[in-house]
């Protein structure tokens, strides 16, 4: 197949191409196809963009309608009668079952931007610098999002000082270490060195970080901290929202309400650009125009977003993932733990991470991978070194298809293994 137009033109910072070279011509449900007729199984999801499938036929017919009828297309932040749309099934079919009141803020197309905006609206409302953020987590690539994200590598793109960020060991770090007692000192001790924060910015499912998932009781501990000492809490579902964890909202298996929090990704219902921040209504101090974006009105996002919404309850997409991810557990108990006692694993819902870390081989988790590509299954790698193998598939894979990835990665892995037999298979 012809590359070279890619390698001539296209900036080096292309990523996702090196380790998936093949040219895609069109996706269907949980697969890509190749120009040369190639069929490969996706457990990527357009890292997290895709939780209703390629293509979803109920998705894409309301797309087109709308794309019939001329609806109009680009809108700025005007009223249109597809954010109408949105916005009143957001409320009513997704929010207020919820018991969840919040002002709803688009701020741009992308993820990051939608973190932005929650960082700037902290800063005004509380009138401080300081954010504190966790270590192992990933916010986003532009320059406040990017303070908050503790990857080495992508924070050494910055080019500039990352500044007025705290970082706080989490529990999986330091398991012996009272994390929420450690806060709190920071903030009374006055010899501390740390300011204190406007907000408290978490995922409850660290994902790029290694899928590491937050345990509740730990979680309403946080709510509590930030409630007693007037830091607000933001709660990123950017990547973990949409069901993916088994709730529309991962943060509601804690039974806590986020003062802000930030939506992208599978929001867009069909992998179009869209990013929500939700606030709770006395938070919303902006002054008009006082954060804005060309493309922070995407119609077609509208639609597809609403229409995603639908097909989401239609289909009982939250039973089902809970569903799916009792299979995946079951699978990675039964049949990939017991290959090496070095390898462990992580998840919920329909996000799961196995993790070569301890296995003594840095270069193993990227030889399964690409082992798994040679298979014709497309899935990535997230955690320290990039260690922790990304189970993620769209939460409307059948379950033969499941089962189908989970079967190659117990193959790539017991390739790797018997290649090279210090690491220690199981008998």
């Amino acid at each position: 197949m012809e590359t070279k137009v890619f390698e001539d033109y296209e900036s080096v910072v292309r990523s996702y191409c090196r380790r998936f070279p093949t040219v895609i011509t069109k996706a269907i449900g949980s697969y890509y196809y190749d120009e040369d007729g190639e069929r490969y199984l996706d457990f990527f999801n357009g890292a997290g963009a895709l939780n209703y499938g390629h293509n979803n036929p109920y998705i894409k017919k309301k797309i087109l309608d709308y794309l019939n009828s001329d609806g109009i297309i680009h809108a700025l932040d005007m009223y249109t009668v597809a954010k109408r749309e949105f916005l009143d099934t957001l409320e009513n079919k997704i929010l207020k079952p919820r018991d969840l009141d919040y002002k709803v803020m688009f701020p741009g197309p992308t993820g990051a931007n939608s973190v932005e905006s929650a960082l700037k609206l902290a800063r005004k409302v509380k009138g401080r610098e300081n954010i504190w953020a966790l270590m192992g987590a990933f916010h986003g690539m532009t320059l406040g999002a990017l303070a908050l994200t503790t990857d080495r590598g992508p924070r050494a793109g910055a080019g500039v000082p990352l500044n007025n960020v705290t970082h706080i060991p989490v529990p999986y770090m330091f398991p012996e270490l009272d994390t929420i007692k450690y806060m709190q000192t920071l903030l009374d001790d006055c010899h501390s060195g740390v300011e204190k924060p406007a907000a408290l910015v978490i995922e409850t499912v660290q994902a790029e970080g290694g899928i590491y998932v937050f345990d509740s009781e730990w979680l309403k501990q946080v709510r509590k901290f930030c409630d007693d000492n007037d830091i607000l809490l933001i709660i990123d579902e950017i990547q973990v929202g949409c069901a993916r964890t088994g709730t529309f909202f991962s943060f509601e298996r804690a039974g806590i309400k986020p003062d802000m929090f930030t939506m992208s990704k599978s929001i867009g219902g069909y992998g179009f650009p869209l990013s929500l921040m939700l606030m709770k209504p006395e938070l919303d101090v902006w002054k008009p125009g006082e954060h804005n974006g060309t493309f922070r009105g995407n119609q077609i996002a509208f639609v597809a977003a609403k229409a995603g919404l639908e097909f989401m309850l239609d289909n009982n997409i939250e039973a089902e993932t809970k569903r799916k991810g009792e299979i995946v557990r079951d699978y990675i108990e039964r049949e990939i733990l017991p290959i090496s006692s070095k390898l462990s694993y992580r998840g919920i819902g329909l996000i799961w991470g196995i993790d070569f870390g301890d296995m003594g081989d840095d270069t193993l988790a990227e030889r399964v991978q690409d082992e798994c590509f040679n298979k014709k299954l497309i899935i990535e790698r997230a955690g320290r070194k990039d260690q922790v193998l990304k189970i993620m598939p769209a939460l409307t894979i059948p379950d033969e298809d499941l089962i189908l990835g989970l079967d190659i990665i117990k193959g790539a892995i017991m390739m790797q293994l018997n290649d090279n037999k210090t690491l220690g298979l199981r008998d």
